[in-house]
């Protein structure tokens, strides 16, 4: 059976029941729950809408969230210790990694690498909407 989790519920799938096989249960989150309208990260460059699709997950080794950046958005250059996917799912951005930046629209995948300085910001007149998975680091 599954469990599903929204914000309010995280404290109560905090520490589920192992399912039947002796495995870890499924978990299915409604990213509805875990939305919030904030300041883009690693700069502030104007507005975004995160869902943090993720952060409730017990164990979890990797981070997914969906991420909207709004008209005139960015997420600022920052340095990153793992590498990290940015997926277009609508919208027209420009992503970069070093000195490099490139388009990206919906469809397309930026492939990040540990090491690198990145960022993307918004373009054009639609938000940009992206799917965004990198691994936990443990340190």
């Amino acid at each position: 059976m599954p469990i599903v989790i929204g914000l309010s519920g995280l404290a109560a799938a905090a520490e589920p029941a192992p399912a039947p096989s002796g495995g870890r249960p499924l978990l299915v989150i409604d990213e509805q729950t875990v939305k919030k309208d904030e300041p883009t990260p690693h700069g502030k460059i104007g507005m975004s809408t995160a869902f943090r699709i993720s952060d409730g997950v017990p164990g979890r080794t990797m981070e997914f969230r969906k991420r909207i950046l709004h008209v005139g958005s960015a997420i600022g250059a920052h340095p990153i210790d793992h590498d990290e996917v940015y997926y277009v799912v609508s919208g027209t951005g420009e992503v970069m990694s070093g000195a490099e930046t490139k388009p990206i629209t919906p469809g397309m995948a930026a492939y990040l690498y540990r090491g690198e300085t990145v960022g993307i910001k918004q373009v054009g007149k639609a938000p940009l909407e992206l799917i965004i998975a990198y691994p936990v680091v443990v340190k």
